[in-house]
């Protein structure tokens, strides 16, 4: 009895050794500068695109915002203008978390008045392939005000138009 429980004692100071090399190996690992395009919670997804873009297979993305700021963000060669949206929608609330903490944006809003443009190309088509576009590695993307055409603010003005006349206490 007496042995089997300094057995179970030093193997659970064994496993704490260990755990304690790997998040020691893991901290100077992520502190690398090699390795500084890594995110800080980095999914499997990330990584795998990370794999990827070192192996060819990936592309690298710089945003430019409309304050002339940019950033940067990964994305598999078949990758779509709805796949760029949710990349962009990443990095920027993982970096508003780290910076100021929780904060909403309300991204549903950012697309109804801003798109995305290349070689002043407006990016509307959300199934559209980026490599149809002309878009490869290295290439910059614009976020532009959006501007709706003659034909669909007409159509806007109706669903606002429905959408008051619903709230006419006389209708």
């Amino acid at each position: 009895m007496m042995m089997e429980s300094s057995v179970k004692r030093e193997e659970n100071v064994e496993d704490y050794v260990k755990k304690a090399r790997l998040n020691s190996t893991l901290a100077a690992l992520l502190h690398d500068p090699i390795l500084a395009d890594v995110p800080k919670n980095p999914t499997l997804s990330d990584v795998d695109t990370l794999i990827s873009l070192e192996l060819g297979s990936a592309m690298r993305i710089s945003i430019l915002k409309l304050d002339d700021s940019s950033f940067d963000v990964a994305l598999m060669n078949s990758a779509t203008v709805k796949d760029l949206k949710l990349a962009i929608k990443k990095k920027v609330n993982n970096v508003e978390q780290s910076k100021m903490g929780h904060r909403h944006i309300s991204w549903k809003h950012v697309w109804a008045n801003f798109c995305l443009s290349y070689n002043k190309e407006k990016l509307l088509d959300d199934n559209s392939v980026l490599q149809d576009y002309g878009i490869r590695n290295n290439s910059q993307v614009h976020f532009i005000p959006y501007v709706m055409s003659k034909d669909s603010q007409k159509h806007s003005r109706g669903r606002k138009h429905r959408f008051f006349h619903g709230l006419n206490k006389y209708a």
